[in-house]
């Protein structure tokens, strides 16, 4: 069966797909069809009142602790099989290293790190940014120059966005609000959390990739992703990871 021809409808369905492959992003990229946005029928992707879809199984399929989500292709969410994890972080940490990363990047991965899971708004009040995305705040003294606001929120949603990037961060799961009748509903806000809190039997790295340099775990997932993908060219692979 062709691997692209498959149609997401079901749950169980999604996370044996997650399995099988190893990596998922969930929205689309470079390599046409490889994407859970591409393999769902657009009126089930995000759901609805009646019909749940990929978009409201995020938190069950991570609950399920057999795969890790987050913005790992691309600044994009995607899932990654912990059976493939330790040779992902392993990769990404020696391009995304903590060390270089921003003072602010560095300071939102240490309050997480203390805390061991929080909410986006936590994450980002405790961090020192605002709630809000403005980027620029009144000026009680001089109302015709605005204070620059490098602290707002789509400031922080860039930082903990290339935090996940580099496998520091990941999501642990989804919070909904819940309606009076005791629904959940909206789009959920991301309780984020650091790999080594979430998945401790990873750890320490060096073991879980069988003392694999980077390198040598970027070219076994190349491999992988070549012969799940035999068609596309090997640049967009590269890219992908």
């Amino acid at each position: 069966m062709d691997r692209f021809s498959i149609v997401i409808e079901r749950q169980e369905q999604l996370e044996r797909l997650i399995q099988e492959w190893g990596f998922l992003p969930f929205f689309k990229n470079g390599i046409r069809g490889f994407s859970i946005e591409e393999l769902t029928p657009p009126e089930l992707l995000f759901g609805d009142e009646v019909e749940k879809g990929p978009w409201q199984w995020k938190g069950p399929i991570i609950g399920n602790w057999e795969s890790a989500y987050g913005k790992f292709f691309q600044k994009k969410a995607g899932y990654v099989s912990l059976e493939w994890l330790p040779d992902f972080m392993n990769w990404r940490r020696s391009q995304y290293p903590l060390g270089k990363e921003a003072a602010d990047s560095r300071r939102i991965h240490e309050v997480l790190v203390v805390n061991e899971s929080m909410l986006s708004k936590q994450l980002k009040v405790a961090s020192g940014f605002t709630l809000s995305r403005k980027r620029v705040a009144v000026n009680p003294d001089n109302p015709s120059a605005p204070i620059e606001n490098k602290r707002n929120g789509m400031a922080f949603d860039a930082l903990i966005a290339q935090l996940q990037m580099g496998t520091h961060v990941c999501i642990a799961d989804f919070e909904y609000l819940v309606s009076k009748k005791g629904e959940p509903y909206g789009w959920g806000v991301a309780r984020y959390c650091t790999p080594k809190a979430m998945y401790p039997e990873l750890f320490p790295l060096k073991e879980s990739v069988e003392g694999r340099t980077p390198m040598q775990s970027r070219k076994r997932i190349v491999s992988h992703l070549q012969t799940l993908l035999p068609d596309v060219d090997k640049k967009l692979i590269e890219k992908l990871i």
